[in-house]
């Protein structure tokens, strides 16, 4: 069984974001994980090795510090790894990205691809469906249960009301959800185990891609902080008045009644 895990490195969940003087996310100091929701589709695809045999490639797509994120997931149990890493590519969007990563998928035997459904700092969901549709294969989202067994994909994903079971043919794409399994922490021997496997890093020109034509079709106009919290307002007063000031302020300054 050739298994491909697609991997992205965000931001550390915990991570307080600041923007820098060009109003764009300042990266400096800021601890990067693997995508939480890919740490589900690395061990679904360990889960996947361990029963059919065979083996795991991560593909990831970044620049230089993406290595961290791979040797955790080759420290994890993958076999081997693809970094598509290219000072040349502009603004990369969803379209982008798929692309990119199809050519990388295109060069490797692939009989499951696995991802998280979304990451957790552009939460589109987009990336993985877009690959199975430039790789020509079928793909289900979602998925909290998968079976692989007989060239067949069976999954699980929960509908308003109730589950929905899904069968495909191999090869193609599942998306996983967060409940899917537990991921294992890296063991100090998989660590170690992990600077000796195999990290292939390639430019788009290797994948047979010319870097200036690949053009986001979507580009981030601006960023803004959310609005901080404000604090309470203690209400003097009888119950009575207070509630009559209460239902005052709410209508005439927060203007929801």
């Amino acid at each position: 069984m050739n298994i491909v895990v697609l991997v992205k490195q965000t931001f550390d969940t915990e991570a307080k974001i600041v923007l820098n003087a060009e109003g764009k996310i300042d990266g400096n100091g800021v601890n990067l994980v693997i995508n939480p929701l890919d740490e589900y589709a690395i061990e679904e695809a360990l889960r996947l090795k361990e029963k059919l045999g065979g083996d795991v490639t991560v593909v990831t797509l970044g620049g230089d510090r993406a290595q961290e994120a791979i040797r955790t997931a080759l420290a994890m149990g993958a076999d081997k790894a693809i970094l598509v890493n290219d000072p040349a590519l502009g603004e990369v969007d969803e379209v982008v990205a798929a692309e990119i990563l199809a050519a990388a998928v295109k060069t490797l035997p692939c009989d499951i691809l696995l991802a998280g459904v979304m990451d957790t700092d552009n939460g589109s969901a987009q990336v993985a469906v877009r690959l199975a549709e430039k790789l020509g294969v079928s793909s289900i989202s979602s998925i909290t249960k998968l079976d692989v067994a007989e060239g067949k994909a069976v999954g699980v994903r929960v509908i308003d009301g109730g589950n929905e079971t899904l069968e495909v043919s191999l090869p193609t794409v599942v998306t996983v959800v967060q409940g899917i399994n537990e991921p294992r922490y890296p063991s100090v021997a998989g660590i170690m185990k992990a600077k000796k496997k195999p990290l292939s890093n390639v430019k788009a020109a290797d994948l047979g891609l010319n870097a200036s034509d690949l053009v986001a079709q979507m580009k981030t106009m601006k960023f803004t902080l959310p609005i901080p919290r404000q604090g309470g307002r203690k209400l003097p007063g009888e119950a009575a008045e207070a509630a009559h000031e209460l239902a005052r302020l709410l209508r005439e300054e927060a203007k929801i009644l």
